[in-house]
């Protein structure tokens, strides 16, 4: 078991208020067999977590979606790779040209409404030969999950399902939360006042994705252990028909970075250039550069 404590560890009550000296403790048991199509994944993951501490109400499994994907049969041949892609993509977000070859890296945005690189297609930690595609509703297996240990162990536990992306303006990776069930995806500060007093407006940390960083740091890439659990958020867990990690994707309406700068400038040009046609303005087109 490779753990992480923050502070000392407590019990965690029935529905427990929001602590006023927090703890968190984090710990990854394990490691897992590889995983197979069909398998069961509430077995699999109660087998890991006999191996660690015995789980508390308000406990919160993490679990990376890699091991999902493989239980619910997403593989799919490597020489297949792009047509997977494809099918995962609802739209062209920005192209990366390659420094080193005539290739790219392209962000889109895949059906699950994520914006990522290669639509969430994977071909790391997975069989020579093959790629993953991410879990069909992740929202709906980390239900399926949560239930199956809810009902096994008789406690309130909640369920994240994980991903590893990169951050707009940020380099670097991290865990985020792709799929969630009995856990509150948000901590909705507004309304609420900071140590000052004063109201916060628009405060809402997004708790699933920083519980999914929190369990990346114990649960690694390469150590074979998938599951994780975090203690001391008993406060975020709570019934199982809690909106999912789909509601942290942000909308159409509200997103203001719907592309690349070179696609939004291809299209701002195209655009110049059919509203000088339409107005019937005299001039020579110039190539786009």
């Amino acid at each position: 078991m490779t753990p992480l404590h923050l502070g000392r560890a407590a019990p965690v009550p029935e529905q427990p208020p929001r602590s006023q000296d927090p703890v968190l403790t984090a710990w990854a048991p394990g490691p897992v067999p590889e995983v197979h199509p069909g398998d069961d994944l509430t077995l699999l993951a109660l087998e890991a977590l006999g191996h660690g501490p015995e789980l508390r109400d308000g406990d919160i499994v993490v679990v990376t979606s890699k091991i999902v994907s493989k239980a619910e049969g997403r593989v799919v041949q490597a020489d297949d790779r792009q047509a997977a892609i494809d099918s995962e993509t609802v739209r062209l977000v920005a192209s990366i040209p390659h420094a080193h070859d005539d290739g790219a890296t392209l962000i889109v945005e895949n059906r699950l409404g994520m914006v990522c690189a290669a639509a969430g297609v994977d071909a790391s930690n997975t069989a020579a030969g093959t790629v993953l595609l991410l879990p069909v509703d992740p929202d709906e297996s980390a239900r399926a999950l949560a239930a199956g240990l809810r009902d096994a162990l008789g406690l309130a536990v909640g369920v994240i399902i994980t991903d590893t992306l990169g951050r707009a303006w940020r380099n670097g990776q991290t865990d985020v939360a792709i799929g969630a069930a009995g856990v509150r995806v948000f901590d909705e500060l507004a309304g609420t006042t900071d140590a000052q007093g004063r109201p916060l407006v628009a405060t809402r940390p997004c708790l699933a994705d920083e519980l999914a960083g929190a369990a990346d740091l114990v649960k690694g890439k390469a150590s074979g252990r998938p599951f994780a659990v975090v203690r001391g958020m008993g406060h975020a867990v709570g019934a199982l028909d809690l909106p999912g990690a789909r509601s942290i994707v942000r909308s159409v309406e509200s997103d203001m970075f719907r592309q690349g700068h070179r696609e939004a400038y291809a299209d701002g040009y195209a655009a110049g250039l059919a509203a000088r046609d339409d107005a019937g303005t005299a001039g020579t087109d110039k190539e786009q550069p």
